[in-house]
């Protein structure tokens, strides 16, 4: 009788602890994620006025939470740019952090006179879900043979579609360029994410193509082949500084022409 009553006893902490547990890692997630409110926390300020008003950032916290991406292009041209991106930020609607569409609103409201967007759109879309409860099995488990499930890639051909619709509004806006950064592979940090990876790839090409098709003189930055495992910080999902210099290295090349 006391061994069952022990039995049930460990049972009962158990589950409070996984439930203890599963409260912690959500609400780490919504932290590092930006969900909400709290994005506008973990993202550098805005910057509404610059040396070069004509260039806006617009995306994600891969640009938002350090900063340091745009930091180090700054330096390369020696001069500042517009920055209007927000951690948490979805490409289009989200919670409560400004979507990327919202922020070229916002820059549009600041100062209509835009030449060229350089930043990114569409991971949150796809993470937040998955790090909750992952409702469109965009993970890939290793019974699925690396196969992305048919929910995914559904998801991710509605981003192609919001994608190329937010990309014609710039041009419609008079934006005549645009640089947008894909997305590098994330690792088993603290969400346990490496297998995100078949999610990344379809994304991407998803990105590539909506920024070949869109109305915009785009081009499409892919980090997946430069940003490795020791670039991204201890969440598994952001760059770390050797990672944000990487990307800003990519991105170079396609911006300093268009200054």
């Amino acid at each position: 009788m006391n061994k069952i009553r022990h039995c049930d006893e460990r049972d009962t902490f158990s589950k409070r602890h996984s439930l203890f547990r599963l409260m912690a890692v959500t609400a780490m997630a919504m932290a590092m994620t930006g969900c909400g409110q709290l994005g506008q926390l973990l993202s550098n300020p805005q910057v509404p006025d610059a040396d070069n008003d004509q260039v806006i950032f617009l995306g994600d916290s891969i640009f938002a939470l350090s900063g340091k991406i745009q930091d180090e292009l700054e330096a390369k041209a020696g001069e500042s740019f517009r920055r209007y991106t927000v951690s948490g930020a979805e490409l289009t609607g989200g919670f409560l952090a400004p979507s990327v569409v919202e922020q070229f609103a916002t820059a549009q409201e600041d100062n209509p006179d835009i030449r060229t967007m350089v930043g990114n759109g569409g991971g949150n879309d796809i993470l937040i879900p998955a790090i909750a409860l992952d409702p469109y099995n965009c993970k890939t488990q290793w019974y699925q043979f690396g196969r992305l499930s048919s929910k995914c890639k559904d998801l991710i051909d509605d981003l192609y579609v919001d994608g190329v619709n937010y990309l014609n509004e710039l041009s419609d806006a008079g934006v005549e360029n645009g640089v947008l950064v894909g997305y590098y592979y994330t690792k088993n940090g603290l969400f346990r994410l490496k297998s995100m990876k078949q999610a990344v790839d379809y994304g991407n090409k998803i990105l590539a193509r909506a920024c070949e098709y869109s109305t915009l003189d785009c081009t499409f930055v892919d980090p997946r082949q430069v940003v490795t495992e020791s670039d991204i910080i201890f969440d598994g999902i952001h760059p770390a500084d050797s990672g944000s210099q990487k990307i800003a290295e990519l991105i170079w090349p396609k911006l300093q022409p268009l200054l």
